[in-house]
Parts: C-alpha cells; sequence; structure tokens
C-alpha cells in the first residue's frame, strides 16, 4: 500500500505537465481504491457511477475555500438544488451567451491590439486573465475599477499564502479567513448599494431579484452565489487559456492546425479540456455504505472524483492517451457531470472557441520565449509566467 500510496500522491497532488502515465499508474490500483482516508476514483465508468448516485455521494462536501456555508447550487443536494438550478441556468444559456460573441470578440482584438506590435506577451498576465475577468465583471454588472481587488481576493481563496510567499498553516489559514471576510463584506455592501437604485438586468440584478418558489432569495443564499460565481467566473477560463497556450506554443503541429483551419476550433477546445482538465478534482462525501467498483465505501467517507484520470480513461476512448482534434464526439467530465454539471460551460466554451479564432487570426505562428521558465502554481492547474513570441 506504501508504494501504491507514493504512486497516487505523486499524480494526485502534481498538476504540472502532462500526466497520462501518471494516471495509468492510477488505474493500475483499480477503478477506485482507498488513500489517505478517502476513496479515489480512476476511470470514467467510477466517475459515472458517482454522478449518477447523489443520493448515496451527497455534494455537502465542504467546505470550499474557507467559506463559512455551502457554495450555491455546487455544495446543495436534490431537492433544493433544482430550484436553485432552476433560478441560475438560464443567465448562462446558449441563447444568451451567444448573443455575447461580438462582445468578447471586440474584447479579445482589444487585449491583442496592446501587444502585438511588441513581438510577445507574457501570455497570462497580459491575455489570460484579463479577458475572462473583464468579461465576468461585465455580465455580473460589477465595477471594472473593482477588478485588482477581486482577483486579489480569488487567489486568497484557492491558493491562499501563495503570492504572499507563506508557508506556515496557521498563517496561511488566517489569511484565507480573513479574505472569505472580505469576499462576504464586499458583496453585501454591493447588494445593499445595489438596492437602493432602479432594478438592472445583469446577473448580479438577476440573482437579486430572481425568485424560488414564490419567495426571493436571502441575502446569506445571494452571498453563497456570489462566492462560487468570483472563483469560477475569475479562474477557470484563466487556466484553460493558459494551459492550451502552453501545449500549443510547445506542439507547432496542433498550433499550426488550429491556426490553418479555424473550423477545427470547437472540437479542439473539447479536446484540449479533456486533455488538460483544468478543474482536476471534484468531491463527494458517501452518506450511505456502498461498494464503487469493487471497493468498499462507508458512510461519511470523502470520495475523490480525478476528472483527468476519467477524461484518459483507455477504456472509454482507446486512444485517451493521444490529442486529437478531430476526436467525435467528445464527452468528457472537465465540467464534471450528473446534476452538477457546471452551469457555466456554454461560457467557458463561447470564450475559448473566440479568443482562438481571434487569437489565431493575427498570430498564427508563435512559440514560448527562449530563456524563459513557466511556472505551475498549486491548486487548479494553470501555468504563470507564460512568455510567448511572434514574429508577423
Amino acid at each position: 500500500m506504501a508504494d501504491e500510496l507514493s504512486a497516487y500522491q505523486q499524480a494526485f497532488y502534481s498538476q504540472v505537465g502532462e500526466r497520462f502515465e501518471g494516471f495509468q499508474q492510477m488505474r493500475g490500483m483499480g477503478a477506485a481504491f482507498r488513500a489517505d482516508g478517502a476513496v479515489i476514483t480512476t476511470t470514467r465508468a467510477a466517475a459515472e457511477r458517482v454522478f449518477q448516485n447523489p443520493e448515496i455521494y451527497s455534494s455537502r462536501f465542504g467546505p470550499i475555500c474557507g467559506a463559512h456555508r455551502p457554495l450555491i447550487p455546487i455544495e446543495i443536494d436534490p431537492p433544493d438544488h433544482h430550484l436553485y438550478r432552476r433560478l441560475l441556468d438560464p443567465m448562462f444559456a446558449p441563447r444568451t451567451i451567444n448573443a455575447l460573441e461580438p462582445q468578447i470578440a471586440a474584447l479579445v482584438n482589444e487585449l491583442i491590439d496592446g501587444f502585438i506590435a511588441d513581438g510577445g506577451c507574457r501570455f497570462d498576465s497580459q491575455f489570460a486573465v484579463p479577458l475572462p475577468t473583464q468579461v465576468f465583471l461585465a455580465l455580473m454588472g460589477l465595477p471594472l475599477a473593482d477588478a485588482a481587488f477581486l482577483l486579489e481576493m480569488k487567489d486568497g481563496l484557492l491558493r491562499p499564502g501563495y503570492r504572499e510567499g507563506l508557508t506556515d498553516p496557521v498563517a496561511v489559514e488566517a489569511l484565507n479567513q480573513a479574505v472569505v471576510v472580505k469576499v462576504y463584506d464586499y458583496f453585501q455592501a454591493f447588494v445593499d448599494e445595489r438596492r437602493k437604485g432602479p432594478l438592472r438586468d445583469d446577473m448580479m440584478g438577476q440573482v437579486m431579484n430572481g425568485e424560488i418558489e414564490g419567495r426571493r432569495l436571502t441575502d446569506e443564499e445571494i452571498l453563497d452565489a456570489c462566492f462560487l460565481l468570483l472563483l469560477a467566473g475569475l479562474d477557470t477560463i484563466t487556466n484553460s487559456l493558459t494551459l492550451f497556450y502552453h501545449q500549443f506554443a510547445n506542439r507547432p503541429d496542433l498550433r499550426m492546425e488550429v491556426a490553418n483551419n479555424p473550423d477545427t476550433i470547437p472540437s479542439a477546445v473539447e479536446e484540449l479540456l479533456r486533455w488538460e482538465t483544468p478543474t482536476p478534482q471534484v468531491y463527494r462525501v458517501a452518506v450511505a455504505d456502498d461498494e464503487l467498483m469493487g471497493c468498499p465505501v462507508h458512510k461519511g467517507d470523502v470520495v475523490v472524483i480525478d476528472l483527468g484520470a476519467a477524461n484518459t480513461d483507455p477504456a472509454f476512448q482507446p486512444d485517451a492517451g493521444e490529442l486529437h482534434f478531430d476526436r467525435e464526439p467528445n464527452p468528457h467530465y472537465s465540467f464534471t457531470g450528473g446534476i452538477h454539471r457546471c452551469s457555466g460551460s456554454h461560457l467557458a466554451r463561447q470564450e475559448l472557441r473566440i479568443a482562438l479564432r481571434e487569437w489565431h487570426r493575427r498570430i498564427p505562428d508563435y512559440w514560448m520565449k527562449p530563456g524563459t521558465t513557466p511556472a505551475w502554481p498549486p491548486g487548479l492547474r494553470s501555468v504563470e509566467n507564460l512568455h510567448l513570441e511572434w514574429k508577423l
């Protein structure tokens, strides 16, 4: 078991670089196995069984990022989960998101205009961070001037202590909790201020004025939904972009496939999401005893669904260890699965597709700047210090 646990830890805790071989080692331990007091899934079939049985595998596993209450709707079980999704899902419906294409394309080109003549950029800070941040703030109806503050709060929730160089667990916990309080205070003040003015139809207004079972959300419910929207809106798409372009910078064949044939971009986005899996794992807690693919599960056990392992399972996709932009169909779990499938997946896909289309239309050939070394921060998978160069 010691060797198995060591192999698991190497694959599970490392979010750096290519991970297919690590996932293969994990699958060698079984479709589900016990480690560190939790049950880990390693295959598509095991992940699917957890997702399809929310009555056994509860989402009330929190707290997420030190939040004081369960986040809405990701930590809410049925039947209440369905009520919240009925309110929130229309905000991210395809028709709503598709209407944003001109606005997103204009923003992408505005960002590119700012550095294209320089022959290079730091991709993460000059493109991958500002693009989804500005889209998110506009959708929510939050002031663009608050971007730096909210990005700092996001890092304090998802990677507490990383920017500050803190390693002491007590100091990290204290910093995280201070940030949690600031986030609640920020959204409460914003809600209070918005109530003084006319109704607005942005996402914040829809959350504040929407109803479930004939009643408005309480302030606590509004804050718990906003807490999750902050995490998802300011991190997931940034992470995906940095992972995609790190791959493109190291794989000229993939880069030129997208640049020379823009029609492949939708399938390229799906395949890169499958391969990179920016959100590596999601969690559940067992509320009853069960047997998961031969592994005993006891009431109270934490279950870790490894999405990266599920997405690269050769039993589900025979050539799962290779990147193919013509893979059809491609039902990956990068947006999780079951009742908690990500509401924002349409927005994420739209931003990623437009970014790839507009960037490669204007900068088709680029590479990693010699002498620079990308960094892989802790937490969700992403790449920083990604310096790209090109000649036009």
